[in-house]
Parts: C-alpha cells; structure tokens; sequence
C-alpha cells in the first residue's frame, strides 16, 4: 500500500438504548403535540395520503378504471419516506427552537433527494413490489381464475371456499413477514438518515439493533401502528388525516428516545 493511500474507516454507529411502554406513550403524546401545535403541516402531509386513498377508490369504483391503481400505489413507496421527512423537520424544529416555516420544511424535503433517504424510497419500492408479486403467485396458485372477475366475486370466493381461506392464511403469513421487514428497516433509518450524516446501510443496521435491544415494545410499536392506520381507513381515509401526522411525529420522538444522541 503506498503512503498515500487512506485505509477506509467504517462509520461509528450511534448506540441505541432500550425503550419502553412509558417512551412509547410519551412519543405519542410528543407526537399529537406537535401535531396540534402546527396542523396545517400534519393536515397537508395526511391530506397527500386521503387524496392518494380517494383516487385509487375512485378508479376502482367509479371510472371503471383499475388499471390505473398500480400507478398511483407505485407512488406512494417512492413518496412516502419524503412525506415522512416533513413531519419529523417539523418535530425537530420545534424541539430545537427554529421557526417552522413552509420554505424551510419544504427545502428539506427537496434537499433529501441528493442524500441516503432517496435510496430509502426505492427499498421501500422494491418491497412493495415483492409483496405485489407474491400475491400474483398467491393467487395463481390458490385461486387461479375463480371468482376474479368481479369484486364481489373475489370477496365471496375467498372468505367461502378451501381455496380463498388458503389464501387468505398463507397471504397473510407472508404479508406479515414482509410487513416486519419493511418496518425493521425504516423504523429508525428514516429519521435517522434526516438526523445524520450516514448512508443508508448504516442507518439500517442501527434500526435492526433498535429492534433488536427492546423486540416486544418495538413490535408492539409497529402493530399499534398498524391497526391504527387500518382504522383510520374507515372513513373513506379522512382517518389518515391525523393518524398518519400523529404517528410521524412519534416517530421521531421514538427515534430520539431509542438512540443515543449526537457526541
């Protein structure tokens, strides 16, 4: 090796602490504060959500059009962690005492784009995509071509037959797996990416550790999450509207109380 060579330094990765029920409700709380001491960020950042959730409804619904779902839900993985990051600049104003402006949240939005947390949104991708071919196999092996012509007649083959039940339990096996993966990775590795200067890998791996030094609570996290978002759903995703903005803001509460702050 010549002198001039610089041997390559891995980077340090922060520590991550054990985190509780108690730091659960205390970044929920952290997190509807924020939320209603700024709403129109929440309201704007959910609203992209509701609007996303109306027109897939209405092209699946109204203009016979399903088609264009794929499109629209394509989307929304690439979009997400940047809409993500908006809520978490808002909570990490606030706690740091600078004005929460427009142009301020929004240009570190548009900064993240020539940073790590736009490789986040193709991962995000990539999983979405082996979730949405999983389900074409699924389908064509439980199903085949029973009872997909109509909604209806999907509804009732696989909640009435052998088959659909199938699909159904083993659907929901492998979603669920998928799901946990998706939720491992980025749980910390968001607001971690917007936080501090580390790449993407590097950011992950602090996020496994994360669930890895408390697995109950941080999976009791992610299914909290996760029914909640189901809830909101109901009412024609006007639900999203503040669940979503809430559980951003959380979760960069969460984030701050799982890892180690800066030295």
């Amino acid at each position: 090796m010549s002198d001039d060579a610089v041997a390559y330094e891995p980077p340090r990765l922060p520590g991550v602490r054990a985190v509780t029920v108690a730091d659960l409700r205390a970044a929920l709380a952290a997190g509807w504060s924020d939320f209603t001491y700024a709403p129109q960020f929440g309201l704007f950042f959910g609203g992209i959500y509701v609007v996303g959730g109306l027109l897939i409804l209405a092209f699946l619904t109204v203009f016979a059009a399903p088609w264009l779902i794929i499109p629209i839900a394509v989307g929304f993985p690439l979009i997400g962690p940047f809409i993500a990051v908006g809520l978490y600049e808002v909570s990490r104003r606030r706690a740091a005492g600078e004005p929460l402006t427009w142009k301020a949240v929004l240009s570190v939005i548009f900064q993240q784009r020539n940073r790590q947390l736009g490789w986040t949104a193709f991962l995000v991708l990539f999983i979405f995509w082996i979730w949405i071919y999983q389900v074409r196999l699924l389908l064509a092996l439980f199903l085949q071509s029973k009872g997909l012509s109509s909604i209806d007649g999907f509804i009732t083959t696989v909640t009435t037959t052998p088959e659909g039940l199938g699909f159904l339990v083993v659907g929901t096996c492998v979603g669920a797996v998928l799901a946990f993966v998706l939720y491992a990775t980025t749980v910390i590795t968001m607001p971690l990416l917007l936080d501090r200067d580390l790449d993407l890998v590097s950011a992950m791996i602090v996020s496994f550790k994360t669930i890895q030094q408390s697995p109950k609570v941080m999976i009791g996290w992610g299914i909290f999450v996760a029914v909640l978002t189901l809830i909101a759903l109901a009412p024609a995703f006007l639900g999203l509207l503040i669940v979503l903005p809430v559980l951003g803001h959380a979760t960069w509460h969460l984030y701050v109380r799982a890892v180690e702050p800066k030295e």
